[in-house]
């Protein structure tokens, strides 16, 4: 799965995995006039979280001070965190079946998965993302709002495939629909669903990819809109349901196999190229 370039949608998105640094223990909290912008979270965050609140407050910090600094989120997604990040995705836990499994591909700040985490603690939530500095700060914010039904998995999708199955995959701000389709599908039991919060290109993305969905076992599609009545803009979702053998399966294993080749290729001319230098000298 290639959200290294896929992400750049995602606001803060860094394309750059070998220009990581790993970070360890808790997420920083320095006094920043950004966590002013905290100071009152919406009504509608203690009705949508519940006795989950405090930790929903914090996580939204997180992203205000250590997501930022990280360059997981844009500077100027902090005043509209709680609004379009937090509870935009938080709502998604309405389409959920009481104790299912969730994986969220590209989850990259967290987003949907720890909303949803946090709206539903009796989901098990499997955080799928392949950069080490975002699973990095995702590992840091599990521990610390000890959020005991969440996983964080670092890998991309195609390489999970026969290793994980849910009941649900989640996405946002990863692919196109057609794209991700292909990454997700393969992961869901059957009977699954795949949530895709797409905004305004929700209706035309689905019409540019119902015959991919077709190929891929789905076998219901349309979009929804979720949080009305609790938010003042509804969240909208591309919602694609499997049938009894959601497929793809041998396709992603294959581009799997093939992008290991790839890096194992790499790796070696990568070792024979320095190899020559210090033969040279």
């Amino acid at each position: 799965m290639d959200t290294e370039s896929a992400a750049t949608g995602r606001p803060g998105a860094d394309v750059n995995p070998d220009a990581e640094e790993r970070t360890t223990g808790t997420p920083e909290t320095p006094e920043t006039p950004e966590l002013d912008v905290l100071a009152e979270a919406p009504a509608a965050a203690r009705e949508v979280f519940g006795d989950r609140f405090d930790a929903a407050v914090r996580y939204t910090e997180l992203l205000a001070t250590a997501g930022v600094r990280r360059g997981l989120i844009g500077p100027r997604e902090v005043p509209r965190l709680w609004d379009r990040h937090v509870l935009n995705c938080a709502v998604l836990a309405e389409l959920l079946p009481a104790g299912s499994t969730l994986c969220d591909v590209g989850s990259g700040a967290g987003l949907p998965g720890i909303p949803v985490a946090l709206a539903r603690p009796d989901v098990s939530v499997t955080l799928l993302e392949p950069l080490l500095r975002r699973t990095t700060f995702l590992e840091e914010v599990v521990r610390e709002l000890a959020l005991e039904n969440v996983t964080v998995l670092r890998g991309r999708a195609e390489e999970m495939v026969g290793k994980l199955a849910v009941d649900v995959v989640t996405a946002r701000a990863v692919a196109p629909l057609d794209r991700l389709a292909g990454w997700g599908m393969p992961l869901l039991r059957p009977h699954g669903q795949m949530l895709a919060l797409k905004g305004d290109s929700a209706e035309q993305e689905l019409a540019d990819s119902r015959a991919g969905l077709a190929k891929l076992g789905a076998v219901e599609w349309s979009v929804i809109s979720v949080g009305e009545g609790t938010l003042e803009t509804s969240t909208r979702v591309v919602q694609v349901k499997a049938g009894e053998s959601p497929g793809g399966v041998r396709a992603a294993t294959r581009r799997a196999k093939m992008a290991r080749a790839g890096r194992n290729a790499g790796a070696k001319n990568g070792q024979g190229a320095r190899g020559g230098r210090r033969r040279s000298r």
